[in-house]
């Protein structure tokens, strides 16, 4: 059943900018949000409206270019983390049929000498846009700045001190991800452009979309649709997150629908930033979450191995 109801609203400058009574009130607000709907809409955010704008038209310049120079960007040794990933490669955890979707992945450039560096591939610069690498690292440092800020305040909500996130997301594994969902040409094998799934990270950051077609599920079973205004962006809850709050803060299912059939010959474009940390990072169950009415649900892993055993499980990695 789809229903409908907003999802939280929530202003980021009354953390980064307010009084310490404005802070925590916020730190409140989002902390509960997480707790019951596992999204919230963020105004205020700090990614600059012209770098938005500027991201899309690059993004779209890249989707409209031929098939066989779209191809050329695609590695697989590196399992879509890095560069284009074609239609139909990704599927949902526990589903057959592909998504209805292609995207191009741009990851950490780092500029400290931080010996991680090693870890993470180059980026894929495209030859045809040169604007589209300078203005996707651009769009990468903003949304990491606007998501870092969420963290510190999830980590006052949760009990921490406020930079706990800190050392572990500085030059930490997020992705920006271009994704393109085509015009639909004949019935689907699944009447879904992304089938419901939730996502790997500790937060998930979405600027705008083209189109409609974003759900969550709700805690009545109900799809709830999720529209944002242009001033927001939408922050929702990942699987690292609440592996390690013990399902404190809630990863929401989420899938992205079909549009009425009358669109079927219409572009969708999505751009989430999947904010993730180092790969050493420890996801362990904090102490502070597991009680008497919550006993410990996961068994310890790092954000590297989680993210591995992910990967396969939607058919990225072999």
């Amino acid at each position: 059943m789809v229903t409908t109801h907003s999802i939280p609203v929530v202003d980021l400058a009354a953390f980064t900018k307010g009084d310490a009574a404005s802070k925590a009130a916020f730190v409140q607000q989002l902390g509960k949000a997480y707790e019951e709907v596992g999204f919230v809409a963020v105004k205020n955010h700090g990614i600059p409206d012209k770098l938005i704008e500027d991201l899309y038209k690059y993004v779209q310049q890249f989707f409209a270019l031929p098939a066989d120079v779209k191809s050329s960007y695609e590695i697989p040794e590196l399992a879509g983390q890095r560069g284009y990933t074609s239609f139909g490669k990704e599927h949902a955890k526990g589903f057959e049929a592909p998504d209805l979707k292609e995207f191009f992945q741009f990851g950490q450039t780092v500029t400290d000498g931080d010996p991680i560096a090693k870890e993470y591939p180059d980026n894929v610069a495209v030859k045809e846009l040169p604007a589209f690498t300078p203005t996707c690292t651009a769009a990468y440092k903003a949304f990491e700045t606007s998501g870092i800020s969420l963290l510190q305040a999830i980590a006052l909500y949760l009990g921490l001190e406020e930079h706990y996130f800190d050392q572990f997301v500085h030059n930490g594994n997020s992705i920006l991800r271009a994704i393109h969902y085509p015009p639909i040409k004949e019935e689907p094998k699944s009447a879904i452009r992304a089938e419901q799934h939730e996502d790997i990270n500790l937060i998930t950051l979405l600027v705008g979309a083209s189109a409609d077609g974003l759900q969550i599920l709700d805690k009545q079973n109900n799809w709830v649709p999720v529209t944002s205004l242009p001033e927001q962006i939408v922050v929702n809850v990942g699987d690292m997150l609440q592996r390690l709050t013990n399902n404190k803060l809630r990863s929401t299912t989420h899938r992205v629908v079909n549009p009425p059939r009358e669109l079927w010959g219409t572009s969708r474009f999505s751009i989430p930033f999947f904010l993730h940390p180092k790969s050493e990072m420890p996801l362990n169950c904090l102490e502070s979450t597991i009680d008497a009415e919550h006993p410990k649900e996961y068994d310890p892993i790092t954000a590297g191995e989680y993210l591995d055993e992910r990967l396969r499980e939607i058919g990225l990695k072999k």
